[in-house]
């Protein structure tokens, strides 16, 4: 019988044996990844490399799609079993151009890792006159995926990571008007947006993928400053999120509240290492999981004002019309039929 995680059914703890502080060398211990096939987008830096050092040290070998392969190489230097290949996210000839490379090599693809991402951007556009965010962070992905379907069919036990935030809890998806061509722009609301995109993403592709032996799963890696996601944020963002007063004093209480949940590279990255390697998922799949483990159920409809510490899935992330709405809205969006069969 197969099992949807539709209202949030299944976000129940499994007993996981880890915790927040749990890092990816514990997660991969007694994980053995010889013979299997990884891509993982950014995966030349941030918690991307580290999940890339990581799922090659079990004996992975892993795909690096890159805006800028040179500069890919470089970053990886050092680390065995990787291949670079150009492709943006934000150019889908170049997804299309990647998975057919990909595909004519005829090898299975047993972990996609939709890792890649911009956060908190101003409003840019892409090419087809796309919010970048929601283009980026989702739609990139999204046809990624569904490029990738039969690899990731014939691997006969895969699985895709989308990497969420709990930063979904801002912001359901505006169906009416997700590329902010008529309501004002909010690089906040358009961020929490595609991040809710992502667990959607997640819930329907395990609906319909389960019965060809693919599940897949969406995470919050918690927050980790020691990546570079933050860097389009001006003073007045700072002061909008409450990191610093309007005088420009820091806000102290925040900062030791941040400081008490923040994590180390290593730790961010456990979570989608174990999504991506763990036994104990093998037969649960479209659920949302945080500090390495799957998340409670946020039940309501509340729009938080502000991510931090909101926990678990917002009900909007996992709601069934929604789920199956975003599908045919981003086929329509890319041009891509994603048909699971």
């Amino acid at each position: 019988m197969e099992l949807t995680n539709y209202n949030g059914a299944l976000q129940n703890a499994i007993g996981s044996g880890f915790n927040a502080k749990s890092t990816t060398k514990d997660v991969i211990n007694g994980i053995d990844l010889f013979g299997k096939i990884a891509i993982v987008t950014g995966g030349d830096g941030g918690l991307g490399m580290e999940i890339t050092r990581t799922l090659t040290s079990a004996g992975a070998t892993v795909i690096i799609p890159a805006r800028d392969p040179e500069k890919a190489k470089q970053n990886l230097a050092g680390i065995a079993n990787v291949e670079v290949e150009q492709m943006n996210l934000s150019e889908p000839a170049t997804i299309v151009s990647f998975a057919e490379k990909f595909n004519a090599s005829g090898r299975p693809l047993h972990l996609l890792i939709n890792n890649a991402g911009i956060m908190w951007t101003p409003l840019q556009r892409d090419a087809r006159g796309y919010e970048s965010q929601f283009a980026t962070n989702h739609l990139g992905h999204f046809q990624l995926t569904a490029n990738l379907w039969d690899a990731l069919k014939k691997a006969n036990g895969a699985r895709v990571v989308n990497v969420s935030s709990s930063a979904h809890h801002t912001s359901p998806i505006h169906f009416d008007d997700v590329n902010y061509n008529h309501k004002e722009y909010d690089k906040f609301e358009a961020y929490g947006q595609s991040k809710t995109a992502n667990v959607l993403f997640t819930v329907e592709l395990d609906k319909r993928a389960q019965p060809f032996g693919v599940r897949s799963y969406a995470i919050h890696p918690g927050l980790i400053m020691a990546t570079n996601l933050s860097r389009s944020l001006t003073f007045e963002d700072y002061v909008a999120i409450g990191a610093v007063h309007p005088d420009g004093t820091p806000n102290v209480e925040a900062q030791e509240a941040m400081k008490k949940i923040e994590k180390t590279v290593e730790e961010g990255a456990a979570t989608t290492v174990w999504a991506a390697t763990n036994p104990k998922l093998q037969n649960i799949g479209g659920v949302y999981l945080q500090d390495v483990e799957v998340a409670d159920y946020a039940a309501g409809d509340n729009v938080a004002e502000s991510p931090a510490g909101a926990g678990g899935v917002a009900s909007f992330a996992v709601e069934p019309v929604a789920a199956a709405k975003l599908w045919t809205l981003s086929e329509e969006l890319t041009g891509t039929k994603f048909e699971v069969k």
